[in-house]
């Protein structure tokens, strides 16, 4: 049964999602439309570690570094200096760098509304990373380069001097020397010292290759700055005992001699010691870059991008699509919505779910030809699946008086214009049809409405016979072309129709009508007003009628609840205006009659001879020609009606 229900709203709802896909493919496509062509352009390389290394960490520093160049290809100094080579502005937003997997290789995407634009962006993009490439990893032993570059620089200056001494020994000019020296030798030291607890830390620290490369690097470093500290203090030495010798001896050019020899020799030595230091600067430089050379990653890029021959964006298909999907999704939500929200009961299962009544009668809506108003639908379509409809409710209620005889018939609703007068006065005029004599009552003393469907006079009735004027049968009404069957109209309006209702002449007016009837048909206003509960108490049955779609489950509880307190019989339920056509919403007027299938007849429309297809079942057909046959024998009439519509021929013609 959930899954009836279930088909039941889809049918209900395609309309609506029918319309949000529609409306969201429509949506989509025109948004498709309307935007700018994009063109994508891609290009992929690699990068390569000199040093190669099989344990994780070596892994671990690979997938690092691929990670931090794939975030600098979209930095700020990249993309500006790839906009001064193409001579425009490069926009972050159009360009990604994704790794593959957990390769080295990475994938450089380029969107633009140009696609010569898009694949040259990518290109240029890789060729300036290759290019600053250099830069960036040369920052790390910049600064070692520079301190060897500048210390050559100053034995250069000091090796020139010496060899001026030579040539004009002087004892200033040692002493200037030996300064020289001191202010060379001291910031070796404290760099030396720094090296050493940079080595400590690194020895301390995780042993990963970036931390092992560092410390080779600073120990390098530690060993060509005590070479070159051992040869200062050598230069320092040399130039102490130089400035101890006697600047003359008492004039004595002899002496002199002898005194310039040993300094020249000295002068000599600590020119060789600089340019011994001089030559070590130089090979602390080479092996600088050789370090730098063999730590530098290397980019390669191994496929240039090419042209885009069609843009990847808009995809008016694709996004059509999408639309039309997600136009479905806000539709089917919207249809739950209202579902859930939706409290109305519509079939017979939330009948006997909700008010644990039984249905008695299934009425589909009532359909009167343009220009026609309200009338006796049963006796002007005497063969539509309406009237069947009406003959198996009757037949229902003679069901259900087997035990208890009904002779007064209470129809009434929970609110108004659903339908309960229709209901009256047809289902009357059907048990009139069946051989009793009716009397139809309009209890409804606010809004009446039995006097328009019978085409009769509302001058006088039942407010008079509360006056005392006249009795039931002065009072009741033939209706036109219509045997066994009279009517009590309401009459003029009262002030107090509660108080009416709840008189003792209400309960003498019923009296003598059930002696001129063989039952009794009161139309009731609906339970908004106490005029129903009276009147409830005073009748042999209750029938409740119930608008599909349109009775609220708490309106119909609370009507149920009245008509208990009041002590009524509630005979069950009939659900009116079920729309034939609408199938898809409340199942049907086959979901609701269990009585309506492929059993097809003609016949001829009174007005102006036109054929009628109408559609009933056989179960339907046995219950009228039995209950035809024990009303006035006329079971010949009904089986000669079977057979000319199993004929195709109008049963009136065949008759």
């Amino acid at each position: 049964m959930e899954l009836k229900r279930y088909f039941a709203l889809i049918r209900r709802w395609a309309w609506l999602g029918i319309l949000g896909i529609v409306l969201g493919a429509v949506s989509g496509y025109f948004f498709s439309i309307r935007q700018t062509p994009l063109y994508e352009a891609s290009t992929r390389f690699v990068i390569m570690e000199p040093a190669q290394s099989t344990d994780y960490y070596a892994y671990q520093d690979n997938q690092q570094l691929v990670q931090t160049y794939t975030q600098l290809m979209t930095t700020e100094k990249v993309l500006q200096a790839a906009s001064a080579q193409l001579g425009y502005q490069i926009d972050a937003r159009q360009v990604s760098a994704q790794q593959e997997n957990t390769t080295q290789f990475v994938t450089l995407t380029v969107l633009d509304a140009d696609p010569q634009r898009a694949a040259d962006i990518a290109n240029t993009m890789v060729t300036t990373l290759i290019a600053q490439n250099d830069d960036l990893q040369s920052v790390r032993y910049a600064s070692s380069e520079q301190n060897l570059q500048n210390q050559i620089n100053q034995v250069q200056t000091q090796i020139t001097a010496l060899q001026a001494q030579i040539n004009d020994i002087s004892t200033t000019t040692v002493q200037q020397q030996i300064t020289q020296v001191q202010g060379q030798i001291v910031p070796l030291q404290k760099q030396a010292a720094d090296l050493q607890a940079e080595i400590t830390k690194l020895k301390n620290a995780a042993q990963t290759k970036t931390n092992l490369a560092q410390l080779a690097d600073d120990q390098a470093q530690q060993d060509q700055i005590k070479s070159l500290i051992t040869l200062y203090t050598q230069v320092y030495s040399n130039l102490v005992v130089l400035g101890q010798q006697p600047a003359n001896n008492n004039g004595n050019n002899g002496a002199n001699n002898n005194y310039s020899n040993p300094r020249l020799n000295q002068l000599q030595t600590t020119l060789n010691l600089y340019q011994q230091i001089y030559l070590n600067l130089l090979g602390s430089v080479s092996s600088v870059q050789v370090a730098a050379a063999q730590n530098m990653p290397n980019v390669v890029q191994v496929e240039s991008a090419s042209v885009p021959i069609s843009p990847v964006s808009p995809r008016p298909l694709r996004n059509t699509a999408l639309a039309g999907g997600v136009g479905l999704l806000l539709a089917v939500g919207i249809a739950f919505l209202v579902e859930y929200l939706d409290d109305t009961l519509k079939n017979s299962e939330d009948i006997e779910r909700v008010l644990k009544l039984p249905v008695i009668g299934y009425i589909a809506q009532i359909r009167y030809e343009s220009g026609q108003s309200e009338s006796l639908y049963v006796s002007h379509q005497p063969r539509s699946p309406v009237t069947e409809a009406f003959r198996s409710l009757r037949t229902n209620l003679e069901f259900a008086g087997v035990d208890h005889p009904i002779r007064r018939l209470l129809v009434t609703s929970a609110g108004p214009n659903e339908g309960k007068s229709t209901i009256a006065v047809n289902l009357a005029a059907t048990i009139a049809q069946g051989g009793k004599q009716v009397i139809i009552i309009d209890a409804d003393l606010r809004r009446p409405s039995v006097h328009r469907f019978l085409k009769v006079s509302n001058q006088i009735g039942l407010s008079d016979l509360f006056r005392g004027s006249g009795s039931v049968h002065s009072v009741a009404q033939r209706v036109n072309d219509q045997e066994n069957i009279s009517v009590i109209t309401s009459g003029s309006l009262p002030p107090n129709p509660s108080e009416l209702l709840a008189s003792a002449r209400m309960q003498q007016i019923l009296q003598e009508a059930e002696q001129e009837a063989d039952i009794v048909v009161l139309d009731s206003p609906p339970l908004l007003v106490a005029d129903v509960q009276i009147m409830a108490s005073k009748v042999d049955g209750v029938v409740f009628v119930i608008y599909p779609g349109h009775t609220h489950a708490d309106a119909a509880l609370a009507t149920l609840e009245q008509l208990n307190r009041a002590g009524a019989r509630i005979l069950g339920v009939i659900l009116n205006r079920i729309p034939r056509e609408r199938a898809d919403y409340y199942g049907g007027y086959r979901h609701y009659s269990p009585y309506y299938s492929g059993y097809h007849y003609y016949s001829y429309s009174k007005d102006d001879g036109r054929r009628t297809h109408h559609a009933t079942s056989p179960r339907e057909g046995a219950f009228r020609a039995l209950f035809s046959f024990g009303r006035n024998g006329n079971h010949t009439d009904h089986k000669k009606v079977q057979n000319g519509a199993r004929d195709g021929i109008p049963a009136e013609k065949k008759d």
